[in-house]
């Protein structure tokens, strides 16, 4: 848990700062052709929608950040507003986005390395991000705080350069041949394919929330911390709509040679060999860093709930003597991502997705619940604040889930059920408090 020193209090930039740079903006190009095929083409659409959901998302996290200004997320928020055995399962299900976020960094990594050097295997390159993110966090989690300043700088760099040869590509007659609303709505797409994009786009919003984990370090959190979430959403979320359509403009239409790799030769067209030669460096520099940050987030949580008695505390709840690091719990993430040798781009970020859009919709509820428990009257300004917006951030939210993959829905489901187990077993039958989950320390 972060504790407050008065030097190191963060005003309301520094806390939207923080929150853009766990966003990692440069991860649209990176699922850019995924997006792109499921929505038909109509990528920014699909952005659009996705941003519009995290808007009454972000606003329900930032309400009840106000009135619980304490390191935590959904866990917490759910646990105080509705129950804690609940607020256990949505502890659970966010944490199998922990586990497999790592994997998905490294699957688009390898996807545009492969697509550079088709010779190579991808389970080559796969296998070379696993283990070398996971040595280096085996000897310290300080390499991922260097690690974000670097990939905060150099995404910046390559976003910018790929938005100003996109606007020259098209203005200049090539894809589109012009500037058009095609990006948002075409003949090709529908709406049931803008809505099963936007479940795959929601994947570039996941981090957000993680401003919630500095209340302890804020300046006047109760003001600030929920300007920052949504001004995070909102300013993440525009830029991910305006790349996706400056994008879909240089290339419009849904086929590509490689899907995971489409914003690779979309670089090559508006740019050239050098310009293809700077993104492919930006955007691998980009997954590496991430993965080591993702990696070592996941592994902290782990740790911490081996440490809470959720997960075995011998095997998983230990340190390493010399470098003070859970090796075990490293490792275990190291083995879930050579599941990402299986699997696609689409498949990876659904899983992922499940875990968020449960905990979105729950934490929209809890502010439904708060709102019941404090009495506050479904009238004027309140019902919209209190009532209407989190009740339609909620739909939107269970919405989005419907729309991912079959076995992302499968493998949900089991995680889900193997945490009522786990509750269970740790509850006597639903008869204690359950533990309390320390998800703050990730």
């Amino acid at each position: 848990m972060t504790h407050a020193q008065p030097h190191a209090k963060l005003n309301l930039m520094a806390l939207v700062l923080f929150g853009l740079a766990y966003l990692a903006p440069l991860i649209v190009l990176g699922t850019f052709g995924v997006v792109a095929q499921a929505s038909h083409g109509a990528s920014a659409a699909s952005y659009l929608l996705a941003l519009g959901a995290m808007l009454f998302t972000a606003a329900s996290y930032g309400r009840l950040a106000a009135l619980h200004p304490v390191a935590g997320s959904a866990y917490t928020y759910v646990s105080r507003a509705i129950d804690h055995r609940i607020g256990f399962m949505v502890g659970w299900a966010v944490a199998l986005d922990y586990l497999f976020i790592p994997m998905v960094i490294w699957l688009i990594g390898a996807a545009y390395l492969h697509d550079a050097w088709p010779v190579v295997p991808m389970p080559v390159f796969v296998l070379g991000f696993i283990v070398s993110t996971t040595a280096l966090n085996w000897v310290g989690f300080r390499v991922a705080k260097s690690a974000n300043a670097l990939l905060m700088g150099a995404q910046s760099v390559v976003i910018v350069l790929f938005i100003a040869l996109t606007v020259g590509f098209v203005a200049s007659g090539h894809g589109a041949g012009g500037f058009s609303l095609t990006p948002f709505a075409n003949a090709a797409t529908s709406p049931a394919a803008i809505a099963a994009g936007a479940a795959i786009a929601a994947y570039s919003f996941l981090g957000f929330d993680a401003v919630t984990t500095l209340s302890e370090d804020a300046v006047d959190p109760r003001r600030n911390l929920p300007r920052a979430i949504w001004l995070t959403a909102l300013l993440g979320g525009t830029i991910f709509v305006v790349v996706s359509y400056a994008t879909q403009l240089a290339h419009p239409g849904f086929a590509f040679r490689d899907p995971a790799a489409a914003a690779n030769d979309i670089a090559g067209a508006i740019g050239g060999r050098w310009f293809r030669a700077v993104f492919l460096a930006g955007m691998v520099l980009a997954q590496f860093a991430s993965g080591i940050a993702a990696q070592a987030a996941g592994a902290r949580l782990i740790h911490a709930m081996a440490r809470d008695g959720v997960l075995p505390r011998r095997l998983l709840g230990r340190l390493h003597p010399r470098f003070g690091t859970p090796t075990a719990a490293v490792l275990l993430t190291g083995v879930i991502g050579l599941l990402a040798l299986g699997m696609t781009v689409e498949s990876s970020t659904s899983f992922i997705n499940f875990g968020a859009f449960t905990a979105f919709a729950a934490v929209n509820i809890a502010v439904i619940a708060t709102a019941r428990r404090k009495r506050i009257a479904a009238r004027g300004r309140a019902l919209v604040l209190w009532y209407g917006a989190p009740a339609l951030g909620a739909v939107i939210d269970a919405g989005l889930l419907t729309q991912l993959e079959r076995p992302a829905l499968i493998l949900g489901g089991v995680w889900l059920v193997i945490g009522l187990g786990v509750l269970a077993l740790l509850t006597g039958g639903f008869r204690r408090p359950p533990p309390a989950l320390h998800m703050e320390e990730h």
